[in-house]
Parts: structure tokens; C-alpha cells; sequence
């Protein structure tokens, strides 16, 4: 049986590409190149089904959620906000697993934020 190797792509759909693009490189840091290859760091990734009627995207209407491994989700945080991004107030702590949060883009995509234990 072939298997899957890992993610390939996220691809999102946006108003205007190129301010979501500039979003994503400038205020979460993602280092991706003019074709929007990105060199992740080595880590887990998770996949997890959700019920077709979850709050935990946050609107209806987003059919998937992009998680991202941090190193400090304290320092994220701070440095959303302080470019003024929307970033959820609570935060979430699963033992043995990590810490989340939540920061929704431009666009109004919801992005959870992981720092793995």
C-alpha cells in the first residue's frame, strides 16, 4: 500500500494574495520563497477529523484549520498583537501535549497556534 509522505501544500483562498502572503512572512514569520516553498523544522504533525457542526474553526463556513508549531507561544502572541493581528484572548494547555492559541487572519481564516511539549 503507498502512503502519504507528509503535507505538500496549504493552499488558501484570499482576496488579495499578495497582502495575505505579506501577512503570513511578516507578522508569523513564515520564510517562504517567491513559489511559497516553506523549510519547515522537523516535528509532528497532527490530523484530526472533526464533526461536520464544530465551533473550533470558528465560522461555518472554514471546512479546514491550519495548525503551526511554534517554540514560544507566549512571544507569538505578543508579537501578534503588536502588529495587531486577532488573536483570541484565551489560551489552551492539554497535558502531554502542549499549548494552544488562536490568531485569524486577514481574511478571516482561523490559524491555530501549537507549542508541543
Amino acid at each position: 500500500m503507498e502512503r502519504v509522505l507528509g503535507i505538500g501544500g496549504y493552499f488558501v483562498r484570499a482576496t488579495d494574495p499578495a497582502a495575505l502572503t505579506a501577512w503570513y512572512r511578516d507578522v508569523l514569520g513564515l520564510d517562504v520563497s517567491e513559489h511559497g516553498l516553506w523549510q519547515q523544522e522537523p516535528g509532528p504533525t497532527v490530523v484530526a477529523i472533526f464533526e461536520a457542526d464544530t465551533d473550533y474553526f470558528g465560522r461555518r463556513t472554514q471546512q479546514t484549520m491550519l495548525n503551526l508549531r511554534v517554540r514560544d507561544l507566549d512571544a507569538m502572541l505578543v508579537q501578534l498583537r503588536e502588529h495587531g493581528a486577532d488573536v483570541a484572548a484565551e489560551t489552551q494547555d492539554m497535558e502531554g501535549v502542549g499549548r494552544f492559541g488562536w490568531v485569524t487572519d486577514p481574511e478571516g481564516n482561523r490559524i491555530e497556534l501549537w507549542q508541543p511539549v
